[in-house]
Formats: structure tokens, sequence, C-alpha cells
């Protein structure tokens, strides 16, 4: 079997419990593949690493206030919930907690109410499927009773003031994800002005984040892992400006390791094609990159795909060398850490 690196050992302390300000000040290690070559600087700096040309793709989905909280009505329990989807029948998939095993026809509350879902089954992998006994799309729900869904790694998912601005993209556009696209966290308006300056383009994808992204990898052999699959959206318009940089002699730069596989996906055939619908793509060493030069991205969890996908872009061995260096430098991880630029 491949040796991926797919463990490390991170002191609790380097895991970021705050987001720094401005985003931008975010640390960043630069690692040039071809020579190994490791370099430290910060997100502001990214223009500099990046020439006149040079496209940058991010993703404009926007979270949603997917946590939900609240008791059982039976007993008075504490419950708590993530909102998965929306299924047919006015449905809501929910990865949900709570003690003992509830039975169907069940109502749970939301606080703050008044809201009242009444459990009616069992999805996959025991999600439960859950039905508002109050009118209104699930969107419009949960932006009245819901939370932001911090991971539990960041104060055990407890929100406080500035969570709900500080966990979403300055650009966010298009609400559907239960988790942040973190690499693109780090973006200022003034960034985006000192991009433009030096003449990097910029284009967008949408994926909306859910159970593909942050799901463990629980299999002995991380290649038997199922993803889950994820909606994303490629346009036509930005399949034609990836086609006129890379035309250009231009570097075509994504921003998340979610950008990465919307535009992968895109690109199976082995071709960039608009592309709309679900993906299931997972990336792992070896994989063929057929639209990437570059990659910005955060510091990720031990066991997960997403580590798996930096390193089939950056190199195995170059990525476990990165991380030993951003812990012995004292990197901030994960969420609300500091970034990798692989180039």
């Amino acid at each position: 079997m491949t040796s991926f690196f797919f463990d490390y050992d991170l002191p609790e302390s380097l895991i970021a419990q705050q987001a720094v300000e401005p985003r931008d000040a975010a640390r960043l290690l630069v690692l040039h593949r071809e020579s190994a070559a490791l370099s430290h600087a910060h997100v502001r700096d990214l223009p500099e690493f990046l020439a006149a040309g040079d496209r940058l793709i991010l993703n404009d989905t926007k979270v949603i206030p997917a946590r939900l909280c609240g008791r059982r009505c039976s007993t008075g329990g504490k419950w708590e919930a993530l909102f998965l989807r929306e299924q047919a029948g006015n449905l809501w998939e929910l990865l949900a907690k709570t003690r003992g095993y509830p039975k169907i026809g069940e109502v749970f509350e939301v606080e703050p109410g008044p809201l009242q879902l009444t459990l009616q089954g069992r999805a996959a992998e025991k999600h439960w499927l859950m039905r508002p006994e109050s009118a209104g799309t699930a969107l419009e729900l949960l932006s009245r009773h819901g939370r932001i869904p911090l991971p539990p790694y960041i104060r055990k998912g407890r929100a406080v003031l500035g969570d709900d601005e500080r966990y979403q993209t300055v650009y966010a556009q298009r609400p559907g994800s239960i988790a942040a696209p973190t690499a693109g966290l780090h973006f200022t308006a003034e960034l985006f002005d000192r991009l433009k300056d030096r003449s990097i383009e910029t284009s967008w994808v949408t994926l909306h984040v859910g159970l593909g992204t942050f799901a463990p990898v629980k299999t002995v052999d991380p290649r038997e892992h199922q993803m889950h699959s994820e909606w994303c959206e490629v346009s036509e318009a930005t399949v034609t400006a990836i086609q006129a940089t890379k035309a250009a002699g231009k570097r075509i730069i994504a921003v998340g390791t979610t950008t990465t596989r919307t535009l992968e996906t895109a690109a199976l055939s082995g071709e960039l094609r608009p592309f709309r619908g679900e993906s299931e793509l997972y990336i792992y060493p070896p994989f063929e990159f057929r639209v990437l030069d570059g990659l910005l991205t955060n510091f990720h969890l031990p066991r997960t795909t997403l580590l798996l996908l930096v390193q089939a872009f950056a190199g195995i061995e170059a990525l476990r060398l990165a991380y030993e260096e951003a812990i012995r430098q004292k990197y901030r991880f994960y969420s609300y850490g500091d970034a990798m630029l692989i180039l």
C-alpha cells in the first residue's frame, strides 16, 4: 500500500481558536514543488508570489446557520443536530445526538423557538430524517432558528460574538455550505485590490461544503473510503477564462480544496467543461491534475480526505516536511489558522 502522509501529532496549543485580524495577516508557508524549498510570509504577500495574468479561482459558497440546539419534548433532555440537506417530502437530513434512542414520531424543540421537528425515520449512516412543523423553506427556517456551525475543535463548536461574520468569506454569495471553505477566509477587499493592481485575475466556482469535505477517513486503507457527494458548479464563463489563462502560458491557482475538487470534477473527461451537479471525486496520490498549477490551502486534520488531496498535489514527502516545519515554527492550524501556498 502507498505510504500516505495520513497521521501526525499536533500540540493542542496550535489549534487556532480565534481568527487573526485583519484576515490577510495570517502566516503563509510557501512550498515550491520542484525544489521542495520552503519559505515564510503572510497571506497579504500573496501577490508577490504570483505573476501578471495568473488567475485565482475561488469558491463563492455561503455558510448557512446549520447548527441546531434544543430539547426533546418528551424528556426535556438536551439535543443537538447539524443540518445536512433537504430531501424530498420536506424532510431534513441531520447529524444528531441526544441521550437514548428516540422513537419515530418524537418531537424536538429548537431553541430559540418556536420551531419543532418531528423524527420521521433514519437515512444512511444513521442520519436522522425530520420534518419541520413550521412553514418556510429550509434556508428560511435555519436563518431564524439555526446557529453558525463552527467545527468542534474551535471552542467545542460554541460560537461567540463575531463568528457569524468571521466564519464566512468576504465574497460569499450562494448559500448552501455547512462548513466554510477555509482557505478563502484569509481574503480581504484590500488583498483583492493588490491582486488587481498586479493584473492577477479572479474567477469563481461553487461547491456547497458538506460531509464529503470534512468526514474523517475511517477505513484502514484510505483508498477504500467512500466520498459523500457534494453539489458544485463551474460556469461557462469560468471555463472560458481558465482556457484563456492557460493559452497565455499563465497559472491557475485554486483557493482551497473545495475549489480544487470542483475544477478537477469538471475536467474528469480530460478537458475542462462547464459542470453543474453532484461530485464524489476523491483525490489522493497519485492523481493527474488537469487544471491546477498552484494551491492555496489551510493546514488540515489528520486522517482526512483534505490532507490526502493536498499531498496528491504537493507530493507526499514534501508535504510531510512542510507540516513538520509548520509545527516547529508554531503555525496556527485548521479553520481559523494559517495557510500554505503550493506552487
